[in-house]
């Protein structure tokens, strides 16, 4: 079986081969094959696994000619003829998706004239980047309508190896990026494409093809989607989600947004009068703060932990709003964090931002304000109550 003969046969399974080397390289162990049966990463389309003589192949890829089958450890023995066998699943799978891309791109090119650029086959989504600026829903319904369309007509997918010279005989959607040994992948009177990939014989064994979503990338729209198997998993998945969802909300699936937006709306509407309530409890705890009588003004410090910095800003803000002549010094302890808070009425003459910046470099910290309000933090490598003792005698 030569490399050419395996593209032609995406249903092997098992096959029998020699070792023609096994070496080691900064990705591990390797092997190179007299004829190989193992897909490497190409063309947008993972590499297949499966085992060599037991061993299991954790990854395939083609580096300077040659096709590395990665293995989880060597092979005692090397000599003589051995098996392969592909994990078939992942195999089928690549082939859906795979031929899955094919059908929709050409379907987006025959409806919409929009063409494919790029192509990504990922462990759970495929995408494709389209050479438009912009999508709308009805385009890509349409683009998904026809390409279920050709699946469900049960077309055959044939391949065939082309010169560069019988290229013309082709519509082709796109030109092949290589000159030798050309591969076509054609569905008959609807895509002829240039591609290595591992393909079904038919698009019915495609199963189906559902668009999921899209976004703009890099001035064009990426695409991403799901054929085969994946679509029924992806229903799966969802159906129970949905489930769920409709016990959760006490509500039946078809009344689903309508409750959770009402459910979003009653919670903003909490949300804004716990907001209200905690301002009025701040204000009692602000005003509630004793203070010590200095020369010239009245100093308040406190040290919390587990608090909010807005919290403290919030209280520091309502003292000094009723007493000019009032400093307020506030530190807090989250987790490894120190934080403070400093600010004075318009009495004190005192430069609060020259106050916390020689006490920052205490925590490795920093900070930023002005001379009358001032906030900032670091690493709490002393205690918060040094911390404030700190702040206190640089005053």
């Amino acid at each position: 079986m030569t490399v050419k003969q395996y593209y032609q046969d995406a249903y092997m399974k098992t096959f029998q081969t020699s070792i023609q080397e096994q070496q080691q390289d900064k990705s591990g162990w390797y092997v190179v094959l007299e004829e190989t049966a193992f897909y490497p990463t190409g063309g947008g389309q993972p590499y297949d696994t499966g085992t060599l003589k037991g061993k299991r192949i954790i990854d395939v890829e083609e580096v300077n000619g040659e096709i590395r089958h990665y293995i989880e450890e060597p092979i005692a023995d090397i000599s003589g003829v051995i098996e392969g066998q592909i994990d078939w699943e992942r195999r089928f799978d690549h082939m859906q998706q795979h031929a899955g891309q094919h059908i929709l791109s050409a379907a987006f090119a025959e409806a919409l004239q929009y063409e494919t650029i790029s192509f990504h086959l990922g462990k759970e989504f495929l995408t494709i980047d389209l050479n438009v600026s912009d999508i709308s829903h009805s385009d890509a319904q349409k683009a998904e309508e026809l390409a279920n369309r050709i699946i469900q007509e049960s077309r055959t997918i044939e391949t065939k190896w082309v010169t560069e010279a019988e290229l013309t005989q082709y519509p082709l959607r796109k030109q092949p990026s290589v000159t030798d040994e050309i591969r076509l992948v054609i569905i008959p009177d609807f895509d002829y494409n240039g591609c290595g990939g591992t393909h079904p014989r038919s698009t019915s064994e495609v199963g189906a093809i559902k668009i999921l979503d899209w976004e703009k990338h890099k001035g064009h729209i990426r695409l991403q989607f799901i054929c085969g198997n994946r679509v029924l998993y992806q229903l799966h998945r969802k159906h129970g989600l949905l489930k769920e969802l409709t016990s959760v909300l006490q509500a039946p699936e078809e009344n689903m947004v309508s409750t959770s937006e009402q459910l979003i709306a009653k919670q903003k509407e909490q949300e804004k009068a716990l907001e209200g309530l905690k301002e009025v409890l701040l204000t009692y705890e602000a005003e509630g703060l004793l203070g010590v009588q200095k020369d010239d003004y009245t100093l308040i410090q406190k040290s919390y932990t587990d608090r909010p910095i807005q919290e403290l800003q919030k209280i520091a803000q309502h003292i000094i709003s009723k007493r000019e002549e009032a400093i307020v010094l506030l530190v807090v302890q989250n987790d490894q964090k120190l934080q403070l808070v400093a600010a004075k009425g318009s009495l004190p003459n005192v430069n609060l931002r020259e106050v916390a910046q020689k006490v920052f470099p205490l925590i490795n910290g920093k900070g930023g304000g002005k001379e009358s309000f001032v906030q900032g933090g670091g690493e709490a490598i002393m205690r918060k109550e040094e911390l404030l003792e700190a702040l206190i005698k640089q005053i």
